[in-house]
């Protein structure tokens, strides 16, 4: 069988199966449902402290175009460290957080999992489709769609996210903010 490898990592010929697939899986929903109750500190206890998590502006360019979409150093919407992330969660906490006050509503919907083996034993790759839906008040409400390619971490009988790209089938957000985590 011909070896394929993916640039994150994932040994596409190597899928994960059985109770390792399903303890990927679980994560995502898990990590769903935690930002959907807005429960952030929850959240970063599911996150590596190397993470790299990356959301790159999508630019429009001709099929024949060598750049492509995005490009590592390049605008980005979030090119967050471990540290850049606790900060946005200490800040959720935080009263003064007048633009999540009231509340935002969140769906996060977690389909299309696929995940794979790597060749670093500890690690394996996940790909994901999401829809985040926010709703704020009565009028204000934003629907991003994307998809997603994660890194995880085993640890312990679980995960941690080690590593997140981001990719919208936006080129531009039309959201007022970003006050939510993909």
């Amino acid at each position: 069988m011909l070896h394929v490898k993916d640039p994150i990592g994932a040994n596409l010929d190597r899928p994960l199966a059985g109770e390792d697939f399903r303890a990927a899986e679980r994560f995502l929903y898990t990590e769903a449902r935690l930002l959907d109750a807005e429960n952030y500190t929850g959240w970063i206890a599911l996150v590596d402290e190397d993470i790299r998590y990356w959301m790159p502006g999508m630019e429009t360019r001709r099929r024949d175009d060598k750049r492509g979409p995005y490009a590592y150093g390049e605008m980005a919407y979030f090119d967050d460290t471990y540290a850049e992330l606790k900060v946005r969660v200490a800040r959720y906490n935080e009263p003064s957080a007048w633009a999540d006050n009231p509340a935002t509503r969140h769906a996060h919907i977690i389909t299309n999992i696929e995940a794979y083996e790597t060749n670093d034993p500890t690690l394996v790759a996940v790909f994901s489709c999401f829809t985040n839906v926010r709703n704020r008040n009565e009028k204000d409400q934003d629907v991003i769609h994307g998809r997603r390619e994660d890194v995880l971490r085993r640890h312990g009988a679980g995960f941690r996210l080690a590593l997140r790209r981001i990719f919208t089938v936006h080129n531009v957000l039309l959201s007022k903010n970003l006050n939510t985590f993909l």
